[in-house]
């Protein structure tokens, strides 16, 4: 029997790679399921940044659920593809710029740690510039250089979002 939320159509080396699905609801319960954590932790930032584009939505909801109006985006380049990334991230411009958030605490939203690159990118370039920043994502992999300090969920397998599961409505391919 097949596990529901996995789709095995997938390929890498010609072999079956399994996915998680996650749904439109998952992100609704998984983002305040998080929110509950950091109130439990008694740990509510000052600041939302999100990392685009899949940390947006979690960015977003978490900021709602924590009440938290100060939001940011950041935006980095790392997947090129299904399981394809460039060789290391970068930060897209514009960068944000957060000059006076020196006694500021920042919550780093993002969909997946999968290797970490991305968010030790952004976890470093807010070193030094604000008070503190704790990392928040829907999941991670045991893979992943970053141990965060909010996850909803763990696994190893390729997870299909709701946001891009479908491909772009101009008709490329979904990434």
């Amino acid at each position: 029997m097949t596990d529901p939320g996995t789709d095995r159509r997938l390929t890498r080396y010609g072999l079956p790679v399994e996915r998680e699905t996650m749904t439109w609801d998952d992100l609704g319960n998984g983002s305040r399921e998080l929110a509950q954590t950091l109130l439990a932790d008694d740990w509510i930032p000052d600041l939302v940044l999100g990392i685009s584009r899949g940390g947006l939505l979690i960015a977003g909801a978490l900021a709602y659920a924590l009440g938290v109006k100060n939001t940011a985006t950041i935006s980095v380049e790392f997947y090129t593809g299904v399981d394809e990334r460039l060789e290391l991230p970068m930060l897209l411009p514009p960068v944000p710029d957060l000059i006076d958030l020196g006694s500021a605490r920042v919550l780093i939203a993002d969909d997946v740690a999968d290797t970490g690159a991305t968010l030790e990118l952004v976890r470093d370039f807010c070193a030094g510039r604000v008070a503190e920043a704790r990392v928040a994502v829907l999941y991670e992999k045991s893979r992943s250089t970053v141990a965060c300090e909010y996850v909803w969920r763990r696994t190893d397998r390729w997870i299909t979002f709701p946001w891009s599961a479908l491909p772009p409505v101009t008709g490329g391919v979904a990434e």
